[in-house]
C-alpha cells in the first residue's frame, strides 16, 4: 500500500476516534433540541442532564461535582445532604414536571431545580431566586434565617429538612465542624414531652468537653414539627452560682448562734438557720412550709416566745408597725420572755423588698449586767453607811465613786453635774473649805503617779475649825481612794504629812 494511502487511513481512524469520544462523553454539548439545556447562564452553577438514571451531559461552568457524578444515585448521595428534598429517582421529576428543592440551611444561597423536558431530566444548581418586594413571605423567611436562636423543621421521619443560620452554626459547634444538618442533635420532641411548651434541656458536644443549655420548644405542624431553641446557658450558670452561694451562706449561717429568718418580697420565709429553731422552739416542718411573716409571729406569740401584747385587738397593727420599722432598718427590741429568757431582736431590710430578722439570746449578758448592777448598788449602799467620807478616783483622775458622807461633808453631788468631776476639781473644793496645806497637791500627784504607790495619812483643818484625818490608799487598776474622818489622825502624823517612800 502506498504511503499516501497509509496517511489517509490513519487520518480516518483518528477522526473516528475523536467523534466517538465526543459522542460518548457526558461533557459534550448536546446537538439538536437538547443542546440549549447546557448553555451558560449567570445564575447557573452546574447543570446535569439524565436519560433515565444515566448521566448524558453536564455543564462545565463553576465548581461542581462533575468528577464524581456518574448517575442519578451518586448525584442524590451528594445533594441530599444539603438538599434533603432532592428526589431519589427521575420518575418523581417526570410525575411532577418540575421540582424546586430549597437548601436545608437557610443561609445557603443555592437551590436545586429539576424539570422533565421531552424525556430528559434536567437538574440545575443555581443561585436562589432573589426575593421581590411583592413576595409577602420574604420578610418572614429573612426573620427566621436571621433569628439569633436556632430554628429548624423536622419531618415525619425525624429528619431536619430546613434550619436557619443559627442552627447551622450550632451544629458545627456541637459536631466539630461536621454539621450533618439533616441528622438532628436535639432530642425527639415527642419523646421529650416538649410539644407547645418550653422545656430546658442540655446537649453535649461530641468531644464531651462542653454542655450547652437551651430552652427547647416544638410546635406540631402538618407532617412534622417546627422547633426552636433559646440559649439558656447564662441563665443556668447564674442559677448554679446562686445555688452555690446560697449553700455557702446556709453552711455559714448554720454555725451561727444567732437565729436568722429571711422573708422574701412576698413576705414568706425564704431562709432560716438551725439556731432559729433552737431559740424559738418552732418546728422545722412549720418553717420549711415557708410561712408568712404574720403566721410566723402569730406562732411565736402562741408559744410564748415573744412578749404578750397589751391588747390583742391591736396585735395586727403592732405587726404592721414592726414590718415597717424592719423595712426601714429601725427595728431593734429587747424581748423579755415569760420563761425568763431575754432576746435581742432586730429587723434589717434586704434587696428586692426582702426583710431579715435576727434573734440573739442575751440572757447571760443581761443576767451578768443585772448582777453587776446589783453588786454596784450593794457596794454603794455599804459605802453610804460608812461614817468616813470616801471618794474613789480612776487612773485618769476622774471621780468614780463617792458616798453619802462625802456629799454631806463637801456639799457636792457629782450626779447632778453634767461634767465629770476630776481630782483637780475635787481638790479645789477641798482647798476652799480648808486652811492652806500642801496635802491637796500631794493627792493630785499620787493620783497621777504610776509608781511608789503606798498608803499614807495626813491631817487638814476645816475653816469651820474641825480637823480632818485624810487617808490616801492605792486601789487596783491604778485607782485611788481618798477618805476623810473627823477623828484626829494618828499621833505620828498629827500636824504633819507622812513622808511617802
Amino acid at each position: 500500500m502506498a504511503a499516501g494511502d497509509w496517511i489517509t487511513l490513519t487520518s480516518i481512524c483518528v477522526l473516528s476516534a475523536i467523534l466517538a469520544a465526543l459522542w460518548i462523553s457526558p461533557r459534550r454539548a448536546l446537538a439538536g433540541p437538547a443542546g440549549h439545556l447546557l448553555r451558560f447562564n449567570p445564575r447557573r452553577k452546574t447543570v446535569y442532564l439524565f436519560d433515565g438514571e444515566d448521566l448524558i451531559g453536564m455543564s462545565d461552568n463553576g465548581p461542581g461535582l462533575q468528577d464524581s457524578v456518574v448517575d442519578w444515585d451518586t448525584l442524590h448521595a451528594h445533594l441530599s445532604v444539603d438538599f434533603p428534598g432532592f428526589p431519589d429517582s427521575p420518575e418523581k421529576v417526570r410525575w411532577h414536571g418540575e421540582i424546586r428543592v430549597p437548601p436545608i440551611d437557610g443561609s445557603n444561597q443555592t437551590e436545586v431545580f429539576c424539570e422533565w423536558i421531552d424525556g430528559v431530566t434536567r437538574v440545575e444548581l443555581r443561585a436562589a431566586r432573589p426575593d421581590t418586594a411583592c413576595d409577602e413571605t420574604a420578610p418572614m423567611r429573612l426573620a427566621m434565617d436571621k433569628a439569633p436562636y436556632p430554628a429548624w423543621y423536622l419531618d415525619g421521619s425525624n429528619r431536619v429538612t430546613w434550619c436557619n443560620t443559627a442552627y447551622s452554626m450550632l451544629a458545627r459547634k456541637v459536631r466539630d465542624n461536621r454539621p450533618r444538618l439533616e441528622d438532628p442533635f436535639f432530642p425527639d420532641p415527642q419523646a421529650l414531652g416538649a410539644l407547645d411548651r418550653k422545656k430546658r434541656i442540655s446537649i453535649e458536644t461530641e468531644d464531651g468537653q462542653h454542655k450547652l443549655w437551651y430552652d427547647f420548644t416544638a410546635l406540631k405542624q402538618q407532617g412534622g414539627f417546627l422547633c426552636y431553641a433559646v440559649d439558656a446557658h447564662a441563665v443556668v450558670e447564674a442559677e448554679v452560682a446562686r445555688r452555690d452561694f446560697v449553700q455557702t451562706l446556709s453552711k455559714t449561717f448554720a454555725q451561727l448562734s444567732t437565729g436568722l429568718a429571711i422573708f422574701d418580697r412576698n413576705q414568706q420565709l425564704a431562709l432560716f438557720n438551725p439556731a432559729l429553731t433552737d431559740l424559738t422552739a418552732l418546728p422545722i416542718d412549720f418553717l420549711s412550709a415557708r410561712p408568712s411573716i404574720a403566721s410566723f409571729f402569730d406562732r411565736l406569740r402562741n408559744n410564748n416566745m415573744m412578749p404578750e401584747p397589751k391588747s390583742y385587738s391591736s396585735w395586727r397593727h403592732q405587726i404592721d408597725a414592726l414590718l415597717q420599722a424592719a423595712a426601714d432598718g429601725r427595728y431593734q427590741e429587747t424581748w423579755s420572755l415569760p420563761c425568763g429568757s431575754v432576746y435581742s431582736v432586730s429587723g434589717r431590710p434586704h434587696p428586692d423588698g426582702a426583710v431579715a430578722f435576727l434573734f440573739e439570746d442575751i440572757t447571760a449578758e443581761i443576767t451578768l449586767t443585772r448582777r453587776f448592777r446589783a453588786d454596784m448598788e450593794l457596794g454603794q449602799t455599804i459605802l453610804d453607811h460608812l461614817d468616813d467620807a470616801i471618794a474613789v478616783f480612776s487612773a485618769d483622775g476622774a471621780l468614780s465613786y463617792c458616798n453619802r458622807a462625802f456629799r454631806t461633808l463637801w456639799e457636792v453631788d457629782p450626779d447632778e453635774s453634767f461634767d465629770q468631776i476630776s481630782v483637780l476639781d475635787a481638790t479645789r473644793i477641798w482647798q476652799e473649805r480648808c486652811t492652806a496645806t500642801p496635802v491637796w497637791g500631794d493627792i493630785r500627784d499620787f493620783v497621777a503617779a504610776r509608781e511608789n504607790r503606798s498608803d499614807w495619812w495626813a491631817q487638814v483643818q476645816l475653816r469651820k475649825g474641825h480637823p480632818l484625818a485624810v487617808s490616801v490608799s492605792p486601789l487596783p487598776n491604778m485607782a485611788t481612794m481618798v477618805s476623810f474622818n473627823h477623828e484626829s489622825a494618828p499621833a505620828d502624823v498629827q500636824n504633819k504629812r507622812l513622808t511617802r517612800a
